[in-house]
This record gives C-alpha cells, structure tokens and sequence, in this order.
C-alpha cells in the first residue's frame, strides 16, 4: 500500500463520528489453520496425490469436433490426419482379410488364466477347426484369444490376430502367426466382424458382449447373411443372459422377435460345434 493512502486512510479513522450514527465494524476473515490439514503419507510406489486437473478449455474459433480427443493417442494429431489414419486402417485391414480363407473368429476374455477350462475349450475347438482347413482369427491378445491361436498353430493351420493398440501396450501372443495392429477400436471391431464365416464366443466381458450382439444386429437387420452360425460355448455363462432376452426384450417389452433369438446356438459340447460350422460353413 502507498504511503499517502495508508494516511488518507489513518485520518478519517481519527475523524469523530458524527452524533446519532452507528459506528462501522468491519467483518474480520480468520486465517486458516495449515496445522489441521491430513499429512499424506506414500508407501512403496504409490506417489503424492496431485492436484485434479482443469478441464481443457474449448477454443472458440475451432469447431468442437475438431477438438474432440478421439482416442488416447490422439492430442496432438488434427481431424484431417485422423481421418487418413482411420481410412488407412481400413485399407490395410481389408487388404490383409482379402488374402485369407475360410475364417473363424474366436471371442472371449482376455483375463482368463491357461489353467481355466474354457481357455483349454477354445484351444481344443480352434485345433479341430484348423484340421478341418479353417483360419482362425482372434483379437491377438491373451486369454481365450491366445487359446485360439494357440490350437489353430498346434495343428499346423493358420493362425491370425488383428490386435489393439492401448495405453498399456498389448502385444501379440506368442502363437499368431499372421498380425496386424490397429490404433483406433473401430477399425479392429469392424475387421473382427467382417472377416468370419462363423463367430465363436467364450465367456467374456464388455467387449465380448459388444461383439455379439454388434454381428446379432447385423443378421437381424439383414445386414450381414442369417445362415452365418453365432456359436456360444458355456451355457452356464451365456444361459441367464438369453433367458433374460427372451423374457425381458421378446415377452414383457417385445423389442425384439421370437425369431431373432434362433440365430445364437448355445452349447458346450465342442464336437457339435464344430460340425455346424463345418456343415454351414
């Protein structure tokens, strides 16, 4: 504060105040007490908490879409490179389902352990469909996607992963023998779905169920033929979601037709599976 306002201010306080008026008092703001405040302690790795992030400010002059952060991957990148990226994804991915025949595509977990029965039940399908001449694609990961490679390369057939790339790297499991990466789901997702002749599913998380009922979408709507065969392997696990469909959607809400759920064949016997693909396919 300047000197001649620190005195301007010191006179009017020693001015008297008028008679009758009420004198003037001024709130008085405590200051905080650091000393309450919790002490962060760290154990091991675990780092100092820090400051929440301010969320990113939207410029005015740039259309909103083009500030959109699509995936991770993609702060600095502008939409017009995304958008070449994207296309060519979809240029590679469709020059390399063009050169395979025959293929079967495998869905399921990525977090269940070799030692889990449905890992050895995709691997034990995947070896038999390979011995019938099949190639079999899965999403190059671990779990059930390794099981499924890992059978077709035991019996000597064709083994592919169209694998993602993600913020904690997932690499290809050690028995595919054909790969190619993809930056953005989409490009992946559609590949996954476009490349088969029969689409296999084991128990399995959100993306497994994205999956089935992406291609169940596709045949209901016409999009993708009604004689292509959705095999489901477990029917303790694929059991009360359908139960649920055909009570929930088809009976109480009729948001979906009696007929749309014949297109799913549950099972856990892996020899008749693998003979309807064989007859169908």
């Amino acid at each position: 504060m300047k000197p001649e306002t620190r005195k301007r201010k010191q006179q009017r306080a020693d001015q008297p105040a008028p008679s009758g008026s009420v004198p003037i008092r001024r709130a008085r703001i405590p200051k905080s007490n650091t000393d309450s405040l919790p002490v962060f302690e760290t154990f091991g790795d675990i780092r100092q908490p820090r400051a929440k992030k301010t969320r990113r400010k939207m410029r005015e002059d740039v259309p909103a879409i083009q500030q959109k952060q699509m995936t991770f991957g993609d702060q600095d990148g502008g939409i017009s490179w995304r958008v070449f990226r994207i296309m060519s994804e979809f240029v590679d991915g469709f020059e390399f389902l063009s050169k395979l025949e025959r293929t079967v595509t495998f869905f399921g977990s990525a977090r269940l352990p070799e030692d889990n029965a449905y890992y050895q039940k995709a691997r034990d399908l995947a070896y038999r469909l390979a011995q019938e001449g099949f190639t079999i694609v899965t999403g190059g990961g671990p779990g059930i996607m390794e099981a499924g490679n890992r059978g077709a390369s035991e019996a000597n057939g064709k083994s592919v992963g169209l694998n993602i790339e993600l913020p904690l790297e997932q690499e290809f499991n050690p028995y595919v023998k054909q790969g190619i990466g993809f930056h953005y789901f989409m490009s992946r997702k559609f590949m996954l779905d476009y490349s088969a002749l029969a689409y296999v599913f084991f128990p399995g998380g959100f993306g497994t169920l994205d999956e089935l009922f992406t291609i169940s979408t596709l045949i209901q709507t016409g999009k993708a033929d009604r004689d292509v065969p959705i095999v489901l392997i477990g029917r303790e696990f694929w059991t009360p979601l359908l139960e649920w469909v055909k009570h929930a959607l088809v009976g109480e809400w009729q948001t979906v037709s009696a007929r749309d759920t014949e297109i799913w064949h549950v099972t856990d016997d892996l020899e008749h599976a693998a003979q309807l693909i064989c007859e169908k396919c």
